[in-house]
């Protein structure tokens, strides 16, 4: 898709940044409006129910599970307080969700709200989207996101395909308007902060004007606004007919599920006991390793990380740090398991499987599984652990060493067919 940049004037802009940046990024979701438009009888079109979820939940979810996104604010009306808490209770305790703001009369003054809430921690860049958006997907957050490496300002649209009329004020066709460089234009929308941030405090010192659009705004400011594809799907809830649109296309959705897969290995060594899956087993050898070696903890931390795309057990605790010398890999799987909690995903199954010659698992299994439900905060109906022999082939054959392979099913939301 060919895209172009639109400014408010044609003069040179110092705010175009041309050197790759990452940063620290915060989403700030616009959740103040009262949504008249798509009936009032049920509340506010934020808190109504889409797939057994608020559609604010829905929305926050997108940005809370992006990789690239450190946080999310959203900004609520002073009157919602109860239907924010309940809406958003589904989430759980989400590490990147920060306590919501109080909202103004107009977007314009909520969004600015949101930015003042994130000054004290001056990110890098800000996304701004509106909560009645709860299909963007990942891969727009992406672009939107990327692009700010290289612009002041992202904006994703969708180029206008049907043909526009412009009509006169007795209902009739006045002329055919060349859609050639239209564009619709949808949210994130995405920013360098101190320059949004200054752009909303030099508006919000004006009474005369009032912007629906913070690319608008960003234009009205001079600072250039780039395009990136938007996404299809990510339109705006707005009439009743949109939330009867949205129940059916909640139907054709699909559970995010992710499968990660781990795998270890540690030579046996002389000593007398072994850990394996959180139990201390009696054996005629030990395991080699800087912490106590667990095998099959270490590669279910790998499974759960690698679900989330999130490294693995050696760059979170490697093996280079005396802290974790003889440490208990009980802690490793505690926190894989809390970085998926935090990511926004449920773990649903988790299965080990211990390929050695020795010590006997089978006698041992149910305490195994009973250790990794207890540490990964799991029914134990769905922990698995088997095991199996190499038939005396190789490393694993002759006794050498332990292997354990891992596989952990993680749900992380929802996305279209």
């Amino acid at each position: 898709m060919s895209m172009s940049r639109t400014t408010a004037t044609n003069q040179p802009d110092q705010t175009e940044k041309q050197t790759e940046d990452q940063g620290v990024c915060y989403a700030v979701i616009v959740a103040a409006g009262r949504g008249e438009r798509a009936g009032v009888e049920n509340g506010p079109k934020q808190y109504r129910r889409l797939g057994g979820k608020a559609v604010l939940a829905h929305t926050a979810s997108a940005f809370l599970n992006h990789p690239k996104i450190d946080g999310v604010i959203c900004v609520i009306h002073a009157d919602d307080g109860d239907l924010y808490t309940s809406a958003m209770a589904s989430l759980g305790d989400h590490g990147k969700l920060l306590p919501p703001c109080t909202g103004g009369a107009t977007r314009q003054q909520s969004v600015f709200a949101g930015l003042k809430a994130l000054e004290a921690l001056a990110p890098d860049h800000v996304l701004i989207h509106d909560a009645a958006r709860p299909f963007v997907d990942a891969n727009t957050v992406s672009r939107t996101r990327a692009a700010l490496d290289t612009h002041a300002a992202v904006l994703p649209v969708l180029a206008v395909t049907d043909t526009l009329k412009r009509g006169d004020a007795e209902g009739r066709v006045e002329a055919t308007v060349d859609r050639t460089n239209l564009f619709a234009a949808q949210t994130p929308q995405a920013f360098n902060f101190p320059i949004i941030l200054d752009a909303h405090k030099a508006a919000a010192a004006r009474d005369d004007i009032n912007f629906t659009d913070d690319a608008a705004l960003a234009e009205w400011a001079y600072i250039p606004v780039h395009l990136v594809e938007g996404g299809a799907r990510n339109t705006k809830l707005t009439t009743v007919a949109d939330m009867s649109e949205a129940e059916r296309l909640m139907d054709t959705m699909v559970p995010d599920i992710r499968v990660g897969h781990g795998y270890d290995t540690h030579q046996q060594v002389s000593g007398d006991h072994v850990w394996l899956c959180g139990v201390r087993l009696d054996h005629t050898h030990g395991l080699s390793g800087h912490s106590d070696a667990d095998v099959g903890l270490h590669a279910l931390t790998d499974a759960l990380l690698s679900a989330i795309c999130d490294g693995d057990i050696g760059e979170h605790f490697p093996p280079s740090d005396p802290q974790w010398k003889g440490a208990r890999s009980d802690t490793f799987l505690r926190f894989a398991s809390e970085r998926v909690r935090r990511a926004g995903g449920t773990i649903t199954h988790i299965d080990v499987t211990l390929i050695c010659e020795a010590p006997k698992i089978g006698p041992h299994r149910d305490r195994m599984r009973a250790a990794i439900s207890d540490i990964a905060d799991l029914p134990t109906d769905r922990v698995a652990v088997k095991a199996t022999t190499n038939e005396q082939i190789g490393f694993v054959g002759r006794g050498e060493g332990i292997v354990a392979l891992a596989t952990a099913t993680v749900v992380m939301g929802h996305q279209a067919k």
